[in-house]
């Protein structure tokens, strides 16, 4: 019976904050002006249109991959704010090299991916040395890579380095990477789905895998747990710290790779930034569990698509902002109070225990 209650308890805190983040929209739309129980169906409708699922989809891979390479951080309280830096260096990185080279298509997305790989953990390990050796915070080192990628990324995209400016255009870019590196899409009769959402689906099965069915996996959750616990039994924090860095920077290398190898095929100003926070809040929504961050970038992702129904009724979409805000709002406040009350009712069971013990 406790553990229904247990569970019942699991489920209170997203419908509640579910509930509540629906109820700060209807307050907000009525605010703006508009008829919040309309507007929410309407945008509810678009959103449920299969070609709108479609982009939603397409939409929430890289939301996935950023919220994974969160969640690796997260279970060794290890705050990856560098994201953001991380994918932008390695989609550069991986442009550049695959626009240089020619191989048969499965070697030259190979070759692509391992880049992005190795540039995304190399950026990422720099703040784990950092925190290791010296105690750097971890989020203080990744937000200062975050610029100094960003300056580099300038830098180095530039005509007459590893930049390309096009006629009658502003955005300098890499060179175009040849067919053989393009990910081929999934058709579907609502539209196509990128490629990539194969790899997203074995990044979460492999982080799911390593989490819970590997040696390092049990070490990572018992220093996340009680870091002094963990060192009497002898795992080693500063290895750890390291690891769990360069595996979340890896994981946050492929980011870029859903837009670099399914849309744009190079990498140029335009490419896509601010990804960080974005899985940050995924992570937190989703739990650090594989199929809980899925859930929160699809909820992401369909947030920011039904936000073009408020376009069109003359609303501003950064009401779809305040939403996505008290909803991991919302999502920590309602799981820090089943914490609470999950721990009151084991107090309380283990009360019973003794006194049923000392009769």
């Amino acid at each position: 019976m406790p553990r229904l209650r247990g569970a019942a308890l699991l489920l209170v805190a997203p419908v509640a904050a579910g509930a509540l983040a629906l109820a700060v929209a209807a307050v907000v739309l009525a605010a703006a002006g508009a008829t919040p129980v309309a507007t929410l169906r309407e945008a509810l409708a678009y959103g449920l249109r299969p070609e709108t699922l479609v982009a939603v989809v397409n939409k929430a891979i890289p939301y996935y991959l950023a919220g994974i390479a969160a969640a690796v951080g997260f279970h060794l309280r290890l705050f990856n704010i560098g994201i953001d830096g991380q994918y932008r260096l390695a989609a550069f990185a991986a442009a550049v090299v695959g626009s240089t080279v020619a191989l048969p298509a499965p070697l030259h997305l190979a070759l692509i991916a391992v880049v992005a790989l190795l540039v995304g953990a190399g950026w990422a390990a720099i703040a784990g040395l950092l925190y290791v050796r010296r105690r750097v915070n971890v989020v203080i080192s990744t937000i200062m890579l975050n610029a100094i990628a960003t300056g580099l990324v300038a830098w180095l995209l530039a005509p007459g380095r590893l930049g390309h400016l096009a006629p009658g255009s502003n955005n300098v870019t890499t060179g175009p990477i040849a067919e053989s590196g393009w990910i081929p899409a999934i058709p579907t009769p609502a539209g196509s789905l990128n490629g990539l959402i194969v790899l997203a689906a074995l990044v979460g099965i492999g982080y799911w895998f390593v989490l819970n069915r590997t040696t390092i996996g049990f070490e990572v959750r018992a220093m996340g747990f009680s870091e002094r616990a963990a060192s009497v039994a002898g795992i080693r924090a500063s290895r750890l710290a390291l690891l769990t860095m360069a595996a979340s920077g890896a994981i946050a290398g492929l980011v870029g790779l859903p837009q670099l190898l399914g849309a744009s095929h190079r990498f140029g100003l335009d490419f896509p930034a601010g990804l960080a926070f974005t899985g940050l809040s995924v992570a937190i929504l989703g739990r650090n569990h594989p199929i809980g961050v899925a859930v929160g970038a699809f909820v992401w992702a369909f947030l920011e698509r039904s936000a073009q129904v408020l376009d069109l009724a003359g609303i501003s979409r950064e009401i779809v902002t305040i939403l996505q805000a008290v909803i991991v709002l919302s999502i920590v406040i309602a799981y820090e109070l089943v914490r609470r009350a999950r721990s009151a009712q084991e107090r309380r069971a283990v009360a019973r225990a003794v006194e049923g013990a000392a009769a």
